[in-house]
């Protein structure tokens, strides 16, 4: 019986930890998001030639980069609630599983990004990134056949599906549909493809 009671604590702490570590995790995020926003501004917007122009070599390390980037504050702005929301809540799975499937994300939507923007075009900001993360919670509840994760996923539908539908249509001049589609469906690929293993609960002892 007591061995019971123990694991039960340590499960509780253990969740209770890593929702720390990820609120702290996407708060440092966001906020390093504003603070080089702060120095771009600061230095005649020096920092957004690290973003991702379409085919040009030279670019080619916007492909991380750009994600961290945006264009003025209203721009960080709008990426900061979702990215925080959407980051929190694929954070609480575990820091380290969550910083491998941002970087995957961060890969797949700047290359993809990289390769079918038009010519000459800039793309900068963290919106990639938030269109990653809700194609990755909308399939993993269900690939990982966990009610909470499902459960979780039409809440993001709920809130998010209908900015996310028009942010991956070519409805807007000034908008990178093709960053948005891009980061989607490389989450989408992530969910699938670096999915957890079923964990089998071992017996208890008297």
């Amino acid at each position: 019986m007591s061995t019971t009671s123990t694991t039960v604590r340590q499960g509780e702490w253990r969740r209770s930890d890593r929702a720390k570590a990820a609120g702290k995790l996407m708060l440092g995020w966001v906020a390093l998001l504003w603070a080089l926003e702060a120095v771009d501004h600061a230095t005649g917007h020096a920092l957004d030639a690290y973003g991702i122009v379409a085919r040009d070599p030279d670019s080619l390390p916007g492909v991380v980069t750009g994600s961290f980037l945006h264009f003025g504050f209203d721009h960080v702005a709008a990426n900061s609630v979702p990215l925080l929301v959407l980051g929190f809540t694929a954070a609480l799975s575990g820091i380290r599983r969550f910083l491998v499937v941002c970087g995957l994300i961060i890969l797949a939507d700047g290359i993809g990004t990289w390769l079918i923007s038009p010519p000459n075009t800039m793309t900068l900001g963290a919106s990639g990134v938030v269109f990653g993360l809700f194609g990755y919670l909308l399939v993993r509840g269900f690939v990982e056949r966990k009610v909470l994760g499902v459960a979780v996923a039409v809440g993001i539908v709920a809130v998010w599906g209908g900015t996310i539908v028009t942010g991956i249509l070519p409805t807007d001049a000034g908008v990178s549909w093709q960053g948005h589609l891009c980061g989607l469906v490389g989450g989408v690929l992530t969910a699938l493809f670096h999915r957890r293993p079923p964990r089998h609960r071992p017996a208890l002892t008297g």
